[in-house]
């Protein structure tokens, strides 16, 4: 289950937010977002628990849960949604 965690504190690592969700099942990965110029986190992420039990029970335990002084959001990730663009007549 591919989990998205938001509101993430901007210096919690990887392995940190492996170590969280590891409480509550078997993570596959933790990924922190980055800001590709500077390397900086974006404040959210995605981990992905090996079952569906374990992702429930994350989301149960750790969504609104105080870390680092910030509420993160726990929540079922979404499939990326296409972008629309570019290929309509311009409009001026």
């Amino acid at each position: 289950m591919n989990l998205y965690v938001g509101n993430l504190p901007y210096k919690l690592s990887e392995s940190q937010l492996q170590d969280l969700f590891g409480q509550h099942g078997e993570v596959k990965s933790a990924k922190i977002i980055k800001d590709q110029a500077t390397g900086q986190s974006k404040g959210f992420g995605f981990v992905e628990m090996s079952s569906n039990d374990g992702g429930q029970q994350a989301i149960q335990a750790l969504n609104g849960k105080e870390v680092e002084g910030r509420k993160i959001i726990v929540n079922e990730a979404r499939p990326p949604q296409k972008k629309s663009g570019g290929s309509g007549p311009r409009r001026y």
